[in-house]
């Protein structure tokens, strides 16, 4: 297990460079700088080339690109994640004002898909091929094929229609300070993006536990007189289960990249609409370093996930 832990840790180093240098040519491959963007407009023509060959001096943006790659790299190396900009301030501190709004949005979207997914993908397996099953499987197909943005757009106008409650755009509740807001202005994005997330595991929990359900022991169950809960639940769904985790860590990085477009379609002041933002602005430097860091989150989290897969299966041995 712990040679298996390194070599995972060594592919996940070379992942994040990979990552890394392709978000670093990928940006610069773009056009336009940050200094184009906002100083084109900000002087008359006679001084707009003058002004934005200082600015892009000062940036260090007109430094050869193997330079600028290498100074990119080196900084990485030393946790630096670089400086906005437009403001000055580190990555880390911009992420620092955001990221507790982030993590709200997205552990209601993870609540919301493992706590929807879970139950109807057990539950359309047990009422296989019953009108129960046919429903259950259309949420699902509809959660696959729709757009996470559009589900939102269908929930807006719903709420909008009958005159559910009101949205407070303007502010930034917490869930810790003003629940109540809180909960009104991440419930269309939680909803849309946990459908979203989830209607994967849905049906791949169904189909997983079709298949344990039709296994020998447990046959040997029922015949034994156990009811049909302990057998679904104590049984089927603790085998259904492994093959989901793997699908449920690969989900995570699917939410993150939803929560980009959640987060600018309802000004919610998170780290998505930060990253949104800076593309747009070309504000690369914090674009860079926080598209590692999800890059980072994501293969961490896909390494923990096949280390409790090996936990709850005694018959996996990673060497």
């Amino acid at each position: 297990m712990t040679n298996y832990i390194i070599r995972r840790l060594l592919l996940n180093l070379i992942v994040l460079w990979f990552v890394a240098t392709l978000v670093f040519l990928g940006t610069n491959a773009l056009p336009g700088d940050f200094a184009q963007k906002r100083l084109a407009q900000s002087f008359d023509a006679a001084s707009q080339e003058d002004a934005i060959a200082f600015a892009r001096h000062e940036l260090g943006l007109d430094k050869p690109m193997y330079r600028r790659y290498l100074t990119f790299m080196g900084e990485l190396a030393r946790g630096d994640l670089g400086r906005s900009y437009e403001t000055n301030k580190t990555t880390w501190d911009e992420l620092g004002s955001r990221i507790a709004t982030t993590l709200e949005l997205g552990g209601l979207i993870v609540l919301v898909s493992f706590g929807v997914s879970i139950p109807i993908g057990v539950m359309s397996a047990v009422k296989q091929n019953t009108w129960i099953d046919f429903v259950l499987r259309s949420v699902a197909i509809f959660g696959v094929a729709v757009p996470v943005f559009f589900t939102a757009i269908l929930l807006s106008l719903l709420v909008v229609k009958f005159s559910l409650y009101k949205i407070d755009v303007t502010g930034s509740p917490h869930l810790w300070s003003d629940p109540i807001d809180a909960l009104k202005l991440y419930l269309i994005p939680a909803i849309a993006g946990g459908l979203s997330g989830g209607a994967g595991i849905m049906r791949i929990l169904r189909s997983q536990m079709l298949e344990v359900m039709r296994q020998d022991y447990i046959r040997t169950a029922r015949a034994k007189g156990l009811n049909d809960a302990p057998v679904w639940f104590r049984h089927a769904m603790k085998n259904a289960m492994l093959p989901v985790l793997t699908v449920m860590g690969l989900t995570l990085g699917g939410i993150v990249g939803g929560q980009i477009i959640l987060e600018s379609m309802f000004d919610i002041r998170g780290v998505g609409r930060y990253l949104f933002v800076s593309l747009n602005t070309r504000d690369f430097p914090p674009f860079q370093g926080t598209v590692l860091l999800i890059a980072l989150v994501i293969v961490s989290v896909n390494l923990a996930v096949d280390l409790i897969y090996a936990w709850l299966d005694p018959r996996i041995r990673y060497s």
